[in-house]
Protein backbone atom coordinates (compact mmCIF):
# COMPACT_ATOMS: atom_id res chain seq x y z
CA UNK A 1 0.00 0.00 0.00
CA UNK A 2 1.41 3.30 -1.28
CA UNK A 3 1.74 6.03 1.43
CA UNK A 4 0.80 9.75 0.10
CA UNK A 5 3.70 11.94 0.42
CA UNK A 6 3.21 14.48 3.41
CA UNK A 7 1.04 18.11 2.62
CA UNK A 8 2.90 21.03 3.63
CA UNK A 9 0.24 23.68 4.78
CA UNK A 10 2.06 26.58 3.15
CA UNK A 11 0.84 25.05 -0.32
CA UNK A 12 -2.00 23.37 0.33
CA UNK A 13 -5.13 25.21 -1.09
CA UNK A 14 -7.67 26.13 1.74
CA UNK A 15 -11.32 24.91 1.34
CA UNK A 16 -12.98 27.32 -0.19
CA UNK A 17 -15.15 29.92 2.00
CA UNK A 18 -19.02 29.98 1.34
CA UNK A 19 -20.11 33.39 -0.08
CA UNK A 20 -21.20 35.88 1.77
CA UNK A 21 -25.30 36.11 1.90
CA UNK A 22 -26.51 38.58 -0.61
CA UNK A 23 -28.31 41.81 1.01
CA UNK A 24 -31.67 41.84 -0.88
CA UNK A 25 -34.06 44.50 -0.26
CA UNK A 26 -37.84 44.23 -1.41
CA UNK A 27 -39.51 47.54 -1.93
CA UNK A 28 -42.87 48.23 -1.27
CA UNK A 29 -45.76 45.44 -0.57
CA UNK A 30 -47.92 46.38 -2.77
CA UNK A 31 -48.11 43.96 -5.22
CA UNK A 32 -49.46 40.47 -4.01
CA UNK A 33 -46.31 38.65 -5.05
CA UNK A 34 -44.63 40.37 -2.41
CA UNK A 35 -45.43 38.13 0.18
CA UNK A 36 -44.48 34.97 -1.69
CA UNK A 37 -41.06 37.23 -2.40
CA UNK A 38 -40.57 37.53 0.65
CA UNK A 39 -41.33 34.48 2.46
CA UNK A 40 -39.03 32.23 -0.34
CA UNK A 41 -36.47 35.04 0.07
CA UNK A 42 -36.23 35.32 4.31
CA UNK A 43 -36.39 31.37 4.41
CA UNK A 44 -32.91 31.44 2.66
CA UNK A 45 -29.79 31.01 4.41
CA UNK A 46 -27.97 32.89 1.36
CA UNK A 47 -29.88 36.34 1.46
CA UNK A 48 -30.30 38.76 3.98
CA UNK A 49 -33.59 40.47 3.60
CA UNK A 50 -34.63 43.31 4.57
CA UNK A 51 -38.67 44.56 3.36
CA UNK A 52 -39.88 48.23 2.79
CA UNK A 53 -43.52 48.79 3.69
CA UNK A 54 -44.21 52.70 3.13
CA UNK A 55 -47.99 52.12 2.59
CA UNK A 56 -48.03 50.28 5.46
CA UNK A 57 -49.79 47.00 4.26
CA UNK A 58 -48.50 45.08 7.18
CA UNK A 59 -48.86 41.87 5.77
CA UNK A 60 -45.82 41.05 4.13
CA UNK A 61 -43.95 38.85 7.15
CA UNK A 62 -40.16 39.54 7.77
CA UNK A 63 -37.55 39.68 10.43
CA UNK A 64 -36.63 43.22 8.93
CA UNK A 65 -39.39 45.10 7.90
CA UNK A 66 -38.75 49.09 8.01
CA UNK A 67 -41.39 51.91 7.26
CA UNK A 68 -39.70 53.36 4.46
CA UNK A 69 -37.39 53.06 1.31
CA UNK A 70 -34.78 55.28 2.73
CA UNK A 71 -34.44 53.14 5.59
CA UNK A 72 -33.73 50.26 3.55
CA UNK A 73 -31.41 51.34 1.04
CA UNK A 74 -29.22 52.21 4.05
CA UNK A 75 -30.07 48.73 6.20
CA UNK A 76 -26.37 48.14 5.21
CA UNK A 77 -23.46 50.38 5.89
CA UNK A 78 -22.60 49.66 2.30
CA UNK A 79 -26.21 49.49 0.78
CA UNK A 80 -28.27 46.02 -0.81
CA UNK A 81 -26.45 43.98 -3.52
CA UNK A 82 -30.28 43.54 -5.39
CA UNK A 83 -33.70 45.11 -4.78
CA UNK A 84 -36.57 43.62 -5.39
CA UNK A 85 -39.43 46.11 -7.10
CA UNK A 86 -43.18 45.33 -5.66
CA UNK A 87 -44.50 48.63 -5.33
CA UNK A 88 -47.34 50.13 -7.65
CA UNK A 89 -46.50 50.37 -11.32
CA UNK A 90 -46.21 54.21 -11.28
CA UNK A 91 -43.78 53.83 -8.92
CA UNK A 92 -40.86 51.07 -10.55
CA UNK A 93 -39.10 54.03 -12.06
CA UNK A 94 -38.18 55.95 -9.92
CA UNK A 95 -37.07 52.72 -7.51
CA UNK A 96 -35.43 51.08 -10.50
CA UNK A 97 -33.54 54.21 -11.56
CA UNK A 98 -32.26 54.86 -7.79
CA UNK A 99 -31.70 51.00 -7.86
CA UNK A 100 -29.03 52.16 -11.08
CA UNK A 101 -27.82 55.00 -9.42
CA UNK A 102 -26.49 53.17 -6.76
CA UNK A 103 -24.74 50.30 -8.81
CA UNK A 104 -28.07 47.82 -7.16
CA UNK A 105 -29.25 44.72 -9.09
CA UNK A 106 -32.81 45.02 -9.81
CA UNK A 107 -36.08 42.61 -10.31
CA UNK A 108 -38.72 44.42 -11.15
CA UNK A 109 -42.33 43.27 -11.08
CA UNK A 110 -44.66 43.75 -14.71
CA UNK A 111 -45.00 45.65 -16.42
CA UNK A 112 -42.10 46.76 -16.15
CA UNK A 113 -43.57 51.36 -16.36
CA UNK A 114 -46.57 52.18 -17.13
CA UNK A 115 -45.41 54.18 -20.02
CA UNK A 116 -42.72 53.11 -23.03
CA UNK A 117 -40.79 56.30 -21.76
CA UNK A 118 -40.16 55.75 -18.64
CA UNK A 119 -39.24 51.76 -19.55
CA UNK A 120 -36.79 53.02 -22.18
CA UNK A 121 -35.31 54.78 -19.52
CA UNK A 122 -35.56 51.83 -16.67
CA UNK A 123 -33.32 49.62 -19.34
CA UNK A 124 -30.99 52.27 -20.29
CA UNK A 125 -30.18 53.41 -17.15
CA UNK A 126 -29.10 50.07 -16.03
CA UNK A 127 -27.41 49.08 -19.13
CA UNK A 128 -25.54 52.02 -19.12
CA UNK A 129 -23.62 51.10 -15.00
CA UNK A 130 -24.07 47.43 -16.27
CA UNK A 131 -26.78 46.34 -13.50
CA UNK A 132 -28.81 43.16 -13.77
CA UNK A 133 -32.64 43.95 -14.86
CA UNK A 134 -35.03 41.54 -14.87
CA UNK A 135 -38.94 41.77 -15.13
CA UNK A 136 -40.66 39.65 -12.63
CA UNK A 137 -42.66 36.99 -15.13
CA UNK A 138 -42.70 34.00 -12.80
CA UNK A 139 -44.64 31.47 -15.63
CA UNK A 140 -41.63 32.03 -17.90
CA UNK A 141 -40.61 28.96 -15.65
CA UNK A 142 -43.45 27.26 -15.85
CA UNK A 143 -42.83 23.47 -17.39
CA UNK A 144 -46.14 23.68 -19.52
CA UNK A 145 -45.06 26.74 -21.17
CA UNK A 146 -41.63 25.45 -21.24
CA UNK A 147 -43.03 22.85 -23.29
CA UNK A 148 -44.47 24.66 -25.70
CA UNK A 149 -41.51 27.24 -26.09
CA UNK A 150 -39.56 23.91 -26.97
CA UNK A 151 -42.42 22.25 -29.35
CA UNK A 152 -41.94 25.34 -31.64
CA UNK A 153 -38.17 25.73 -31.37
CA UNK A 154 -37.73 22.31 -32.54
CA UNK A 155 -40.67 22.35 -35.11
CA UNK A 156 -43.01 19.77 -33.73
CA UNK A 157 -46.01 21.94 -34.84
CA UNK A 158 -44.71 22.99 -38.14
CA UNK A 159 -45.30 25.91 -39.28
CA UNK A 160 -47.33 27.50 -36.32
CA UNK A 161 -49.88 29.84 -37.82
CA UNK A 162 -52.27 30.89 -34.87
CA UNK A 163 -52.21 31.06 -31.35
CA UNK A 164 -55.36 31.73 -28.80
CA UNK A 165 -54.14 33.19 -25.33
CA UNK A 166 -56.54 33.12 -22.33
CA UNK A 167 -55.30 34.93 -19.16
CA UNK A 168 -58.30 35.84 -17.22
CA UNK A 169 -58.50 36.45 -13.64
CA UNK A 170 -60.63 38.04 -10.58
CA UNK A 171 -60.77 41.81 -10.36
CA UNK A 172 -58.18 42.60 -7.98
CA UNK A 173 -59.00 43.40 -4.35
CA UNK A 174 -57.36 44.53 -1.26
CA UNK A 175 -54.71 46.38 -3.11
CA UNK A 176 -56.92 49.22 -5.15
CA UNK A 177 -54.40 50.71 -6.69
CA UNK A 178 -54.59 47.58 -9.40
CA UNK A 179 -57.92 49.27 -10.59
CA UNK A 180 -56.36 52.90 -10.19
CA UNK A 181 -56.00 53.94 -14.03
CA UNK A 182 -52.78 56.72 -12.41
CA UNK A 183 -50.89 53.64 -10.68
CA UNK A 184 -51.44 50.64 -12.91
CA UNK A 185 -51.17 52.22 -16.03
CA UNK A 186 -55.34 50.90 -16.71
CA UNK A 187 -57.01 47.81 -16.13
CA UNK A 188 -57.36 44.34 -17.50
CA UNK A 189 -55.62 45.50 -20.71
CA UNK A 190 -52.69 46.66 -18.58
CA UNK A 191 -52.62 43.71 -15.99
CA UNK A 192 -52.83 40.44 -17.99
CA UNK A 193 -51.67 41.38 -21.24
CA UNK A 194 -47.90 41.16 -20.27
CA UNK A 195 -47.91 37.98 -19.06
CA UNK A 196 -48.82 36.38 -22.66
CA UNK A 197 -47.01 39.10 -24.45
CA UNK A 198 -43.75 37.45 -22.54
CA UNK A 199 -43.99 34.04 -23.83
CA UNK A 200 -44.79 35.09 -27.48
CA UNK A 201 -41.81 37.02 -27.26
CA UNK A 202 -39.66 34.28 -26.21
CA UNK A 203 -40.86 32.22 -29.24
CA UNK A 204 -41.87 34.77 -32.14
CA UNK A 205 -40.17 38.06 -31.32
CA UNK A 206 -42.20 41.21 -31.42
CA UNK A 207 -45.33 41.31 -33.60
CA UNK A 208 -45.94 44.01 -36.59
CA UNK A 209 -49.26 44.89 -35.43
CA UNK A 210 -51.46 45.49 -32.35
CA UNK A 211 -55.20 45.40 -32.48
CA UNK A 212 -57.39 45.48 -29.09
CA UNK A 213 -60.69 46.61 -27.84
CA UNK A 214 -61.84 46.44 -24.46
CA UNK A 215 -64.86 47.46 -22.13
CA UNK A 216 -66.22 47.68 -18.29
CA UNK A 217 -69.13 45.42 -18.85
CA UNK A 218 -68.04 43.08 -15.89
CA UNK A 219 -67.50 45.00 -12.50
CA UNK A 220 -67.82 48.75 -13.60
CA UNK A 221 -68.60 49.50 -10.03
CA UNK A 222 -65.86 48.07 -8.10
CA UNK A 223 -63.32 49.34 -10.78
CA UNK A 224 -61.43 52.30 -10.92
CA UNK A 225 -62.98 55.11 -13.28
CA UNK A 226 -61.73 54.71 -16.69
CA UNK A 227 -59.80 51.12 -15.87
CA UNK A 228 -61.41 48.54 -18.25
CA UNK A 229 -62.18 45.11 -16.92
CA UNK A 230 -62.38 43.19 -20.37
CA UNK A 231 -60.05 43.01 -23.00
CA UNK A 232 -59.05 41.16 -26.64
CA UNK A 233 -55.51 41.77 -28.27
CA UNK A 234 -55.03 40.22 -31.78
CA UNK A 235 -51.56 40.33 -32.45
CA UNK A 236 -50.26 39.78 -36.50
CA UNK A 237 -46.55 39.22 -37.15
CA UNK A 238 -44.53 39.54 -40.39
CA UNK A 239 -45.02 35.90 -41.10
CA UNK A 240 -48.52 36.13 -41.53
CA UNK A 241 -49.88 34.16 -37.60
CA UNK A 242 -51.94 35.94 -35.57
CA UNK A 243 -52.02 35.76 -31.74
CA UNK A 244 -55.24 36.85 -29.51
CA UNK A 245 -54.84 37.67 -25.96
CA UNK A 246 -57.68 37.41 -23.86
CA UNK A 247 -57.08 39.74 -21.05
CA UNK A 248 -60.29 40.22 -18.78
CA UNK A 249 -60.87 40.35 -15.27
CA UNK A 250 -63.55 38.08 -15.68
CA UNK A 251 -63.69 35.42 -12.84
CA UNK A 252 -66.38 35.97 -10.52
CA UNK A 253 -65.72 36.79 -6.96
CA UNK A 254 -65.96 34.09 -4.89
CA UNK A 255 -63.50 31.65 -7.50
CA UNK A 256 -61.13 29.54 -5.80
CA UNK A 257 -58.32 31.38 -7.14
CA UNK A 258 -57.47 34.65 -9.00
CA UNK A 259 -57.61 33.01 -12.16
CA UNK A 260 -55.39 31.27 -15.06
CA UNK A 261 -53.02 31.16 -17.82
CA UNK A 262 -53.99 29.29 -21.35
CA UNK A 263 -52.68 28.92 -24.58
CA UNK A 264 -53.40 27.15 -27.85
CA UNK A 265 -51.06 26.78 -30.52
CA UNK A 266 -52.43 25.53 -33.87
CA UNK A 267 -49.31 24.44 -36.86
CA UNK A 268 -49.16 23.05 -40.36
CA UNK A 269 -48.06 19.74 -38.06
CA UNK A 270 -50.29 20.02 -35.47
CA UNK A 271 -51.40 21.70 -32.19
CA UNK A 272 -50.24 21.90 -28.44
CA UNK A 273 -52.97 23.39 -25.88
CA UNK A 274 -51.28 24.58 -22.55
CA UNK A 275 -52.04 25.27 -18.98
CA UNK A 276 -49.94 26.70 -16.84
CA UNK A 277 -51.42 26.70 -13.29
CA UNK A 278 -52.89 22.77 -14.00
CA UNK A 279 -51.01 21.24 -11.34
CA UNK A 280 -53.76 21.84 -8.62
CA UNK A 281 -56.28 19.87 -6.70
CA UNK A 282 -59.23 21.70 -6.81
CA UNK A 283 -63.09 22.04 -6.90
CA UNK A 284 -65.95 24.32 -7.38
CA UNK A 285 -64.39 26.33 -4.27
CA UNK A 286 -61.25 24.58 -3.37
CA UNK A 287 -58.03 25.23 -5.22
CA UNK A 288 -54.74 23.17 -3.80
CA UNK A 289 -51.74 23.88 -6.03
CA UNK A 290 -48.55 21.61 -5.93
CA UNK A 291 -45.75 20.86 -8.40
CA UNK A 292 -43.40 23.70 -10.01
CA UNK A 293 -42.71 26.77 -7.78
CA UNK A 294 -42.01 29.10 -10.54
CA UNK A 295 -42.38 32.12 -8.13
CA UNK A 296 -39.13 30.25 -6.66
CA UNK A 297 -37.30 29.33 -10.08
CA UNK A 298 -37.89 33.29 -11.08
CA UNK A 299 -35.87 34.29 -7.71
CA UNK A 300 -32.92 31.40 -8.01
CA UNK A 301 -32.54 32.77 -11.96
CA UNK A 302 -32.30 36.47 -10.52
CA UNK A 303 -29.88 35.38 -7.78
CA UNK A 304 -27.86 33.57 -10.29
CA UNK A 305 -27.82 36.58 -12.08
CA UNK A 306 -26.80 38.86 -9.42
CA UNK A 307 -24.24 36.54 -8.64
CA UNK A 308 -22.91 36.27 -12.34
CA UNK A 309 -23.56 40.22 -12.82
CA UNK A 310 -25.82 39.19 -16.07
CA UNK A 311 -28.80 39.24 -16.56
CA UNK A 312 -30.94 36.18 -18.09
CA UNK A 313 -34.73 35.62 -19.44
CA UNK A 314 -36.36 37.14 -18.36
CA UNK A 315 -34.52 40.55 -18.86
CA UNK A 316 -35.33 44.10 -18.46
CA UNK A 317 -35.65 44.35 -22.70
CA UNK A 318 -38.30 41.72 -22.57
CA UNK A 319 -39.84 44.00 -19.90
CA UNK A 320 -39.68 46.87 -21.90
CA UNK A 321 -41.10 45.55 -25.42
CA UNK A 322 -44.44 43.98 -23.27
CA UNK A 323 -45.07 47.22 -22.35
CA UNK A 324 -44.66 48.13 -25.88
CA UNK A 325 -47.24 45.99 -26.71
CA UNK A 326 -49.59 47.30 -24.15
CA UNK A 327 -49.23 50.91 -25.42
CA UNK A 328 -50.04 49.73 -29.01
CA UNK A 329 -53.08 48.17 -27.64
CA UNK A 330 -54.10 50.94 -25.68
CA UNK A 331 -53.75 53.07 -28.55
CA UNK A 332 -55.84 50.81 -30.87
CA UNK A 333 -58.52 51.00 -28.33
CA UNK A 334 -58.49 54.52 -28.48
CA UNK A 335 -58.54 54.95 -32.24
CA UNK A 336 -60.24 51.73 -33.04
CA UNK A 337 -57.38 51.33 -35.84
CA UNK A 338 -54.69 48.36 -35.83
CA UNK A 339 -51.44 49.94 -34.97
CA UNK A 340 -47.63 49.45 -36.13
CA UNK A 341 -45.85 48.12 -33.48
CA UNK A 342 -42.29 49.99 -35.15
CA UNK A 343 -45.25 53.63 -34.23
CA UNK A 344 -45.25 53.18 -30.70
Amino acid sequence: MLTPPPTDPATTPADPQPAAPLKVALMSCAHTHAVSYASQLGGRTDVELVVADPDGYGDVRGERVVPSYEEAWGAWPEGPDAIVVTSANAHHKDLVLEAARRGVHVLCEKPLATTVADAEAMVAACREVGVVLMTAFPVHFSPAVEALRTAVADGTLGEVIGLTGTNNGKLPAGRDWFTDVELAGGGSLVDHTVHIAEILDAMFGEPATVHAVSNRILYADRAGEGAETGGLVTLGYASGMVATIDCSWSQPADAPTWGGLRLQAVGTGGQLQIDAFAQHVGGHDQWLPYGTDTDGLLLEAFLDAVRAGEAVAPTGDVGLRTVRVVAAAQESVRTGQPVALADV
